[in-house]
């Protein structure tokens, strides 16, 4: 692999942008370990579009992405990018049009971040071969439009939690890919990077490709997200604009919490959890 540091020796160049395509969720179900986990599973995510996932802990959400990644294959219905069924393609195929940022991700080497930034673009190179001047640029642009270029020479396993999850991010848009999977990409950062990596996937949706999101925070994913999915014990309690998913009525379902949905100052919808009677007494 060509060295990461000849990468500040190269000047920033736009990605091309690539075709988005349709990922649906036709009738899934999907069980792990005997355990059913979910059922009737019907949703599309459009090219142009930032679709949220939400729901309780355990209810499916990160089986959704696997499903949709190849990862996992569903025991009932299909899961089709464009008009093709996900698992008949090979990994490699998966890889060019699909990329998956997970919470986390075990690195069994110590490779640099900026190493496994350029990772991403191996999907699109020959088998044997070395990176292009194009991958690195592509890799410099993702490190600087999320303002992590000092991570580039530093060992993955000195990195932070959010730290790795930028990388991580930044590898997944240098695959450039048709569509992103990410699961929880907002958890580990602070506010600024949140709006970094939010920012983004709205830039990657504005090249009319798609995006499935994975998030616990109802409010961010409200003003982030196009249309929501929200999950209650493995099926689909509602889908379409997050003012129609998300209402007190459709949270107690999902969630089994009271809570009010109200407009902030901007305008845009904010979720406020209600605590029970005395529950707020004991202060932070």
């Amino acid at each position: 692999m060509k060295a990461f540091a000849s990468l500040a020796a190269l000047p920033p160049k736009t990605p091309d942008a690539t075709s988005g395509e349709t990922l649906r969720f036709e009738g899934v179900a999907a069980s792990r370990g005997g355990r059913r986990l979910l059922h009737g599973i019907d949703f599309e995510v459009r090219p142009g579009e930032i679709v949220g996932l939400a729901g309780r802990n355990g209810v499916g959400k990160t089986t959704l992405l696997q499903l949709a990644n190849g990862l996992l294959a569903p025991t009932a219905g299909r899961v089709l990018l464009g008009d093709t069924p996900v698992r008949s393609l090979r990994r490699r195929a998966v890889a060019r049009r699909i990329a998956l940022v997970p919470q986390d991700l075990h690195v069994p080497f110590p490779f640099r971040a900026g190493e496994l930034v350029l990772m991403g673009r191996a999907p699109h190179q020959p088998l044997v071969g070395l990176d292009s001047e194009s991958d690195v640029r592509r890799a410099k642009e993702a490190l600087a439009r999320l303002g992590i270029e000092d991570l580039a020479d530093r060992s993955v396993e000195t990195l932070s939690g959010g730290e790795r999850q930028l990388v991580l991010f930044a590898r997944a848009l240098v695959q450039d890919p048709a569509l992103l999977l990410l699961d929880e990409p907002t958890a580990f950062l602070d506010l600024k990077h949140r709006l970094e990596v939010l920012r983004e996937v709205r830039r990657f949706a504005a090249s009319g490709r798609g995006a499935l999101v994975v998030s616990h925070d109802l409010t961010l994913a409200a003003r982030a997200c196009d249309r929501l999915v929200l999950l209650g014990e493995g099926e689909v309690v509602a889908v379409g604009r997050p003012e129609i998913v998300l209402t007190p009525a459709n949270l107690k379902r999902a969630f089994a919490i009271d809570a009010q949905v109200a407009p902030g100052p901007d305008g845009q919808l904010v979720v406020l959890p209600m605590l029970g009677p005395g529950e707020g007494d004991a202060g932070c």
